[in-house]
């Protein structure tokens, strides 16, 4: 379990469609600076939980903190402030096909800043080039490939400098090795600013390449039967069903990977 100071608490969490409840009573602390893995398997709330946590959803019960503030029990202008603290990169990217990657970006600047048109442009270009994407400004996301285009999602949640990221299974669709890219840029962001960050992910490979802790949700109990870091978890599972996940059999390359990550 990480030692550092708490950037995100989650206590008494309760998740429901109406009468039907995805979790129930979810604890867990996310440590300021580090790389957080929601992990389970398919069905069990991963998506729901971020949702959750990134002020979509409100909870049926228990409480969501930043820094010792309680999201859900804030006014309405102490929520806005707190969400400017969050970057979120979609499972899809979420970048308008009308629009350039320059543009893409663009947007949440323009929308919570009184900059220039020419300042906005030179922040979209520096967060593409944190990304590897330097000189692709004026490219439409049809004309780059999957990577890439998670990457420019990838900036456009950097455009306000956010203390917090949050990635919605950010290596669906890619391929190995474009995926360990993802990782180690991952990896790369988090040391560069000193952000927390938060990854909904079923990837082994990413979970023991770049998690610092978790959180495994369970779809039959309906709640959390393990946090930790996950080699620990790995080493010394809670329960039959953490070790049953971790040591899956995985295709391709991540299954020859993933003891070595």
């Amino acid at each position: 379990m990480s030692e550092r100071e708490a950037h995100i608490e989650v206590s008494g969490l309760t998740m429901a469609y109406g009468d039907f409840v995805i979790q129930h009573d979810l604890d867990f602390t996310v440590g300021r600076g580090d790389i957080f893995i929601v992990m389970g398997g398919s069905g069990c709330g991963k998506s729901t939980l971020l949702r959750h946590l990134i002020g979509l959803k409100a909870p049926a019960k228990g409480r969501i903190l930043y820094e010792g503030e309680s999201y859900w029990e804030a006014d309405t202008a102490a929520q806005a402030r707190i969400m400017r603290s969050f970057g979120v990169l979609f499972q899809s990217g979420a970048l308008w096909s009308s629009m350039t990657l320059a543009e893409n970006i663009a947007i949440p600047i323009g929308e919570y800043t009184d900059l220039s048109t020419a300042e906005i442009g030179e922040i979209a270009s520096v967060k593409l080039a944190l990304v590897g994407l330097a000189g692709f400004e004026e490219f439409y996301p049809s004309e780059i490939s999957g990577g890439m285009r998670k990457r420019a999602g990838l900036a456009r949640a950097m455009a306000l400098d956010p203390t917090i990221l949050f990635f919605d299974e950010p290596s669906a669709g890619l391929d190995p090795v474009s995926s360990r890219r993802l990782d180690d840029l991952i990896l790369e962001l988090r040391d560069s600013m000193g952000a927390t960050v938060v990854v909904v992910t079923h990837e082994l490979a990413s979970i023991f390449a770049i998690g610092d802790n978790s959180v495994f949700l369970d779809p039959e109990t309906r709640t959390a039967i393990a946090c930790g870091h996950p080699e620990e978890l790995l080493a010394n599972p809670p329960d039959k069903k953490v070790h049953e996940f971790l040591t899956r059999a995985e295709s391709g390359a991540d299954a020859g990977t993933r003891g070595q990550v």
